[in-house]
């Protein structure tokens, strides 16, 4: 098994910078098609248009050097020609507002940026990626609100230039942002597959993972890609007693767009089925790794409890039952569902530097991958209904 979680965490690594829509993104969706069929399983797409966000001139100019970075893809832009303004710390007076944040937004420095953004505090704002990061790349922060944009230009940058843009605040030497973007039709696709059991009167398993990011992604999503390839596999060869839908989305770093186009088609799947189980972000990590473990409620919880204890594994940390989970596993929960989920930290996160093989962990991500392995078919296997099996 961890030769072939190695093998498929590789070639996804290797596709390139896994955005919704993009080349790259489809080559991945044919990628994963083929790994499905491959596995006697006959897949499944669905295609949806959307607006891509196709970024051309991006960046802050401050006297003769040019610092490059990537837009928050849910704020708005500026002309082509951009805008010359002084620099000051997120929250002042200043026309460009400057913060170092780490690429996720429920921290204090997160909460004043969407603050600063909501209030149009600034014409525009420079994130600056987080020092604990490699300072040569952009961490980048999802886009939660990509259907609904607002706020003013926002500039995403690489920690290395740091220092420059301090000295232009301390010496009040002015900036010139441009963020110049336009928007393609293009398409988006999601790719499942059902395993269709004995009795297919009972509630349907459903396994979900996100597929698409903003980088190569290695540790941050190939983990749940391979265990969403190697549940298939194992549900298949037990013959299960329900069905076990499985979906992996795109549309991850835009505010879930992908869940919530299949949300949309399976409305009615967020309770009826019996247990969604998450396979979310980052659980494959070496670097600061943390596993997070989330649950719908306590019954969820102890059916994982035997096969973590089976691979000698404990999550750092679990999300309290009753709070709103991170990741995919928030759709769920706010459409009232039950749900199992796993995800984690990583030092890597968002970052470019997310590659195979150094930003994986293989033989950590197999135990992961085994228990969760143990659990589908468990689950799968079993004839009982909900609230006798699960509650």
């Amino acid at each position: 098994m961890e030769q072939r979680i190695s093998t498929l965490i590789a070639e996804y690594s290797s596709q390139g910078i896994h955005r919704t829509g993009t080349e790259v993104d489809h080559r991945s969706a044919d990628w994963l098609i083929a790994k499905i069929s491959a596995l006697g399983v006959e897949a499944t797409e669905t295609a949806f248009g959307f607006q891509r966000l196709q970024p051309l001139e991006c960046s802050l100019r401050l006297d003769q050097l040019t610092v490059p970075g990537v837009p928050l893809y849910d704020c708005s832009y500026t002309e082509e020609k951009g805008f010359s303004g002084s620099l000051g710390p997120i929250g002042s007076q200043a026309d460009i507002g400057v913060a170092m944040a780490p690429p996720f937004a429920n921290t204090e420095i997160g909460q004043a940026i969407h603050s600063a953004r909501l209030t149009d505090a600034h014409r525009g704002i420079i994130i600056v990626s987080e020092a604990s990061q490699p300072k040569n790349g952009i961490a980048l922060l999802n886009a939660e609100h990509f259907s609904k944009p607002f706020g003013p230009p926002v500039l995403q940058v690489a920690g290395k230039h740091w220092r420059e843009i301090q000295l232009a605040i301390t010496s009040s030497t002015p900036g010139h942002l441009t963020l110049h973007a336009e928007t393609i039709d293009a398409i988006a696709r999601n790719i499942g597959a059902t395993i269709e059991g004995k009795n297919r009167q009972l509630p349907p398993l459903v396994i979900m993972t996100p597929r698409s990011g903003w980088w190569q992604c290695a540790s941050e999503r190939g983990g749940g890609i391979a265990c969403f390839l190697e549940m298939m596999r194992a549900i298949k060869a037990s013959e299960p007693q329900r069905d076990v839908i499985f979906t992996a989305n795109t549309g991850h770093e835009l505010g879930h767009i992908g869940l919530d186009h299949y949300l949309d088609t399976h409305a009615a799947l967020v309770q009826d089925a019996l247990l969604w189980i998450h396979l979310g972000a980052n659980f494959a990590a070496r670097y600061d790794p943390g596993v997070r473990l989330q649950y719908s409620d306590e019954a969820a919880r102890s059916r994982l409890r035997p096969w973590l204890e089976k691979n000698a594994i404990e999550p750092d940390a679990e999300t309290p039952t009753g709070e709103r989970p991170l990741g995919e596993a928030r759709n769920i929960f706010d459409g009232g569902g039950r749900y199992l989920s796993i995800l984690g930290r990583n030092g890597l996160f968002h970052h470019p530097d997310d590659l195979w093989p150094d930003a994986v962990n293989p033989r950590e991500t197999t135990k992961w991958i085994n228990a969760f392995v143990a659990l589908g078919v468990e689950l799968a296997g079993s004839a009982e209904q909900p609230h006798s099996e699960l509650n």
